[in-house]
């Protein structure tokens, strides 16, 4: 019997579907089963990457703490790294009653002496540490302010010299008993209410035995201060510690108790000289060497109200090693009313010095602005400024400001060159 064409068509069909059927299952289990394959590959993948990594955070921990341990072994610091600052050095401030005069409002009762640097805040500012030598005392209005030769100065002047970054101030000096043992004492506890650390003077045995202190970017510096005399006035007899006196015996008593109690850096302000000259004295040159010779690296000198000659030296010691120093005999005045040649020229003078990882201090950069204390007579009150004699001469040249007019521009090129004349000494 004949088969029906279209039976035939459809058992085709059918079987096409089955064998369809049939392949796109397996094609969907083989599938499922690479999919599940690399499902399992990645998260295996991932559990090894993890746990290198947790093994490869403990070893470096494990480094780093045995580099900390051993950077802490005695005599091995290879691991800690070299600190760098700037340290700033400004002369004598002093205060003739012209100049609080200058400075009183009469219509609040104040002295305020801000305007006077208006000119070279920003220097005084800048620098990690600024020092500077007192050269009057604080012994409070009632018992009257005063000029040469007993000098007394309203209180606001240590807070005006805070507020231009004012670090230090050396009090040992020839004026420092001017208004005798009480106003010695008043003048440090104003100094202190002022944020001002100081040195030279004390109002206690215990004080005068401590070294002042400061660290500066993780160096300590210790800083010591004397004075030739004290104008003839004599130390109170039971009060023998009261000022830090040039002596070379308890000079290096103080410098190897520095020494022991782990200063880094040893600053000497040495209040010395001759008066006037621009040329550093036997006496200060013999001072300088022993000074360098028993631990200190800075000298800052004052007391001439002139400046006198810097220099970097490589000091060679007892045992044959060297070391970086520097000393500038004299700063002159910060602030002043003298007249006299040379006495209102000054500069802002800024170190910058390097610790190694062995505690060698070296002294990488030294430079400084010269400035001028201006006197402007056409005013009637704010007549005083510490002028930055460089910008004042460019300022006048460029048309910027030509306040000061053309005597003054005239000569404060003849004190610029009188400035780079001295500290280079010539």
């Amino acid at each position: 019997m004949a088969r029906n064409p279209r039976d035939r068509r459809n058992r085709k069909n059918s079987t096409f579907e089955s064998i369809l059927k049939t392949s796109t299952s397996k094609v969907i289990c083989t599938l499922l089963i690479f999919f599940l394959i690399f499902l399992i590959s990645f998260c295996a993948t991932r559990l090894y990457i993890v746990s290198a990594s947790q093994k490869a955070i403990v070893y470096d921990l494990e480094k780093v703490q045995s580099l900390s341990n051993s950077s802490n072994d005695v005599g091995d610091n290879d691991f800690e790294p070299s600190r760098s600052f700037t340290l700033c050095s400004i002369g004598d401030v002093m205060c003739h009653n012209t100049q609080y005069m200058d400075a009183y409002n009469s219509s609040t009762g104040v002295y305020d002496f801000s305007y006077v640097f208006d000119d070279i805040i920003k220097y005084t500012q800048s620098p990690d540490i600024t020092i500077g030598s007192l050269e009057t005392s604080f012994a409070g209005a009632d018992v009257g302010y005063s000029n040469y030769p007993r000098f007394n100065s309203p209180d606001s002047l240590a807070s005006g010299l805070h507020d231009i970054g004012v670090d230090v101030v050396s009090t040992a000096g020839n004026h420092c008993l001017d208004m005798g043992f009480s106003g010695l004492s008043r003048t440090i506890d104003v100094l202190d209410n002022s944020g001002l650390a100081h040195l030279g003077t004390y109002k206690s045995q215990d004080d005068s035995e401590k070294i002042l202190y400061k660290s500066v970017n993780d160096v300590k510096i210790a800083f010591v201060n004397y004075t030739y005399g004290t104008n003839g006035i004599p130390l109170p007899s039971d009060k023998p510690f009261c000022v830090n006196l040039i002596d070379k015996d308890f000079m290096k008593s103080q410098l190897d108790k520095a020494k022991s109690e782990g200063a880094q850096m040893i600053v000497a302000c040495m209040h010395w000289g001759v008066e006037y000259q621009t040329v550093a004295s036997t006496e200060q040159e013999e001072l300088a060497d022993f000074l360098f010779k028993n631990g200190v690296d800075v000298i800052l000198g004052n007391h001439p109200h002139t400046l006198e000659p810097m220099e970097k030296r490589k000091v060679t010691l007892d045992d044959g090693s060297t070391k970086d120093c520097f000393v500038i005999y004299a700063l002159g005045n910060f602030i002043c009313d003298q007249n006299a040649e040379n006495t209102r020229n000054s500069i802002i003078l800024n170190l910058k010095i390097m610790c190694d990882s062995k505690n060698n201090i070296s002294i990488d950069d030294v430079s400084y602005i010269p400035i001028h204390m201006y006197k402007d007579l056409s005013k009637s009150s704010h007549r005083f400024k510490v002028l930055d004699i460089k910008k004042s001469i460019s300022s006048y040249e460029d048309g910027s400001d030509t306040s000061i007019g053309s005597a003054t521009y005239q000569d404060l090129k003849v004190q610029l060159n009188k400035i780079q004349s001295i500290l280079e000494g010539n």
